[in-house]
Parts: C-alpha cells; structure tokens; sequence
C-alpha cells in the first residue's frame, strides 16, 4: 500500500478509536516513513525538521487565548450571554418558544456571518472563536442547540468563503497559490473566472450545511451548564472593563487586518493578540497580581489546538519526505486510462487523503498542482474544469481532518466547558456533511465544466 495512504489511515483510525490526535498523527507519520523505506531515523528527522514550522502558529494560538480569557474577565461577554437569557425568560409559554426559535436561528446566522468575515472582511481566521463562542455555551445550552451545527456552520463559514470569494484568505488560495501553481505547471488560466469555476463545489458545501442544521442535528441535545456557568457567575461587570474590552478587541482587530493588508512578514495574530493583552494589564481591568493566572487559564484553552498543529506540520513533513504522494496520484489516475468520470473521482479522492493528513488546503496545493495540470490536459479537461478540479481537490479534506484548524478552531470554543469531543463532535460531523458533498459536487464541475 502507497506510505502516504497508509499514514493517512492509521492516523484517521486511531483518532477514531480515541487515541490522542497527538499520538494518532506522530504513529501515523511512523508508520508512513517505515512503509517508504526511510528508516527510522530519517523519518525522526524528518518529524523533528517539520515541528519547528508550528512553532509560530502556536504561540500566536497560545496568546490568542490569553487575550480571550482577559475579555472574558473584564465580563462583556458575560453581559451579552446575560442579555441572551433574559430574551428568553421573557413573556408567556408560547412566546418564549417563539423567541427561542428566533434566537437559534439568530445564533447560527450571526456565527456564520462572523465565519465567513473572518477570512476576508476581517480576515483573522480562526481569533475570534474563543473570544465569541465560550460566552454563548450557556445561552446553547438553555436553547437545546446541539453544538456539533454550531461546529458545522464554523466549518462551513471558514473553508466555504475562502475556495469561494478570492477576497482576503481567499485571495491568497485561489490567486496566489491556485491560479498560481497552475501557470507554473503550463496551463494558462488567465481568462477564467475563479467564482465560475468553483461555484459548484460551493453549493455542495451549501447543501452539505443545510442538512447538518436543518436536518441531522435539527432535535434539541442536553448539555450541563458545568463550569461555564460557574466562571461567568463570578465575573462583576463594571462599565469601565466593558469599555475597555471593546477598545482592545477593535484595537486587535485593526493590528490584525492592517498588517494583513499590508503584507508584512510578522505575525498579525500574534502582534495583535499581544498589543490586547497589554491594554488590559495598563488599564487595571486585568490587575497585575491577577494577570498570571487569566493569562495561564487562557493559553491552557488553546494550548491543545497549538500541539496539535505544531505535530501536524512534522506529519506533513514526513509525507513530503516520502515522495510517494506524486506516485499516488500518477498510479490513481493510470487505473483509469481513458475515462474522464473515473480520473476525476480518483484525483479528488487522492486530494482528499493528502489534506485529511496534512491537515491545510493551502499546503496541499503546490504539491498536487504540479502532478494534476499534466494529468488534466491529457485527459482533455477544459482550463475552467481543470481549476474547479485542482481547487476542489485542494480544499477537500480541510473540513473533517483532526490537524485542521477549521476543526481544531471550533472545538477550542465549544469545549470550553470540556462537552464537546473534538473527533465525534467536530471532525466526524464535518466530514460527513462537507466533503461527501463537496466531492460528489466537485466531480459534476470537472464533468460540466
């Protein structure tokens, strides 16, 4: 069996029986340089080599929680939680059921509107989660709302917007590293619209999150309030603190998007989350002999999410040592010589391996690209298909992987209370409702294209 298969599986495996994603991805990566012949110490090496690529993200996600248990101290989104309620408790029987109906549907709706400005409007990915989720576990929890549509919209609105709309992030993946991977493997794409050409694929991540709400996870599901409801009990609101926390998140925001914009080569995230933190050590919302223990709290939050990704960039690394992913894809598509239908099926599936393992579609481009445009013009796929087929391939996987962030993200804020279970309440779900249907809507692009 091809290493990087393998790997994959293993990974995938043990995940699911409930091995620590961490240990899943290290065997994983063990198991794939073994299998390729790279022995074991050059496939440590390898791993070791990778590590340090995670090592940035890390810290910024360790800061970025730190930052969001100062604004969870300073009780604005205490306050917004405590307005939530009282909607709720206000009125008559069948009024309430109205209002909570109304609120559900609310919530979901401001959640993915915030998703999908994260990644061009405010493009700060996946910062804002553990500052707006964790407050709103209790309003979720007087609602009945199962989290795992909560962690589906999240999905949806992260990796949708980007393999869609080529603004902010998404300008990044479909300008810079789609259309500019394919130009340098030979196929002029000038002249296609990027909308066109994944406008397919986004309907079938549409589709994927209409039945995820409306129908999978649509009955009421039972958490305890646990101690969430606790900690927000014990936060005082002042209006000082709530003025203040609105200044840093706007001031973190603007350092976010204006670096963004800017290019530059430091890290907004962490410069961003890091000027926040400051603003409420000076101002005395978070008092100096305090600040230790709210900073400690909320880099434990996301600390699990930084581990994960620091050991999913040596995974990745072993699976590009092992120089067995252009194999596979060549082996997949001269399985099916001669038929168009099989190719693309195979290409997608082989996309969809690749990035369930390394865990980014941005990472997953430039490696498939190169082998994919050859593969597509000797098939006779026309410039338009070939860009939906190499993107859909590319973005497959990103939702339902256990290293991604767009599940790592949603679970760092809704188990912040320890009732959401990252593998059956964000990764599984995902992976059923997006990428079947992305696939399958993936397929018909490269067909009708």
């Amino acid at each position: 069996m091809n290493a990087v298969v393998l790997s994959v599986l293993v990974m995938l495996i043990l995940s699911v029986a409930r091995v620590h994603v961490v240990i899943s991805l290290f065997i994983g990566a063990l198991v794939g340089g073994l299998v390729a012949g790279l022995g074991l110490e050059a496939t440590m090496v390898a791993f070791q080599d990778g590590l340090a690529g995670g090592a940035k993200i890390a810290l910024s996600y360790a800061l970025l929680g730190a930052f969001a248990m100062a604004v969870a101290h300073s009780g604005l989104p205490q306050l917004l939680a405590n307005w939530l309620i009282a909607k709720l408790d206000s009125g008559d029987m069948s009024t309430s059921q109205k209002v909570a109906r109304w609120t559900k549907f609310g919530l979901l709706g401001g959640i993915a509107a915030m998703a999908v400005m994260s990644q061009n409007l405010i493009p700060v990915h996946i910062a804002f989660i553990p500052l707006l989720i964790p407050p709103l576990l209790v309003v979720m929890n007087r609602l009945q709302l199962d989290r795992r549509a909560v962690a589906s919209v999240l999905t949806f609105g992260l990796v949708t917007t980007y393999m869609f709309l080529p603004i902010g992030f998404g300008s990044i993946f479909l300008n810079d590293i789609l259309y500019g991977n394919i130009t340098s493997a030979g196929m002029d794409v000038s002249n296609v619209p990027v909308m066109k050409a994944m406008g397919i694929p986004a309907l079938g991540m549409l589709i994927g999150l209409l039945i995820a709400v409306f129908v999978t996870y649509r009955k009421p599901r039972t958490y305890g309030d646990g101690k969430q409801a606790d900690a927000i009990a014990q936060v005082e609101i002042q209006p000082m603190k709530i003025a203040v926390s609105l200044i840093a998140i706007v001031v973190c925001f603007v350092i976010q998007v204006w670096m963004t914009m800017a290019g530059t080569d430091a890290d907004p995230l962490l410069v961003g989350a890091l000027v926040g933190l400051m603003l409420f050590v000076l101002t005395g919302v978070v008092k100096w002999n305090a600040a230790d223990e709210v900073f400690t709290g909320g880099m434990k939050m996301m600390a699990l999410i930084g581990l994960i990704m620091i050991t999913a960039q040596g995974f990745a690394s072993v699976l590009k040592a092992t120089e067995q992913i252009g194999p596979l894809v060549e082996a997949s598509a001269s399985l099916f010589a001669g038929s168009k239908a099989a190719a693309a099926f195979a290409m997608l599936l082989v996309g969809l391996i690749v990035t369930m393992g390394i865990g980014s579609s941005f990472s997953t481009l430039p490696i498939i690209s190169a082998i994919y445009v050859p593969l597509c013009a000797a098939m006779g796929f026309s410039p338009l298909a070939t860009v939906s087929l190499i993107g859909t391939a590319g973005a497959l996987g990103d939702a339902g992987s256990p290293a991604s962030d767009s599940t790592l993200g949603p679970t760092a804020g809704l188990n912040a209370d320890g009732q959401h279970d990252h593998m059956r309440d964000s990764v599984i779900p995902t992976f059923i409702h997006f990428n079947i249907p992305l696939l399958l809507a993936g397929w018909v692009a490269a067909m009708v294209l």
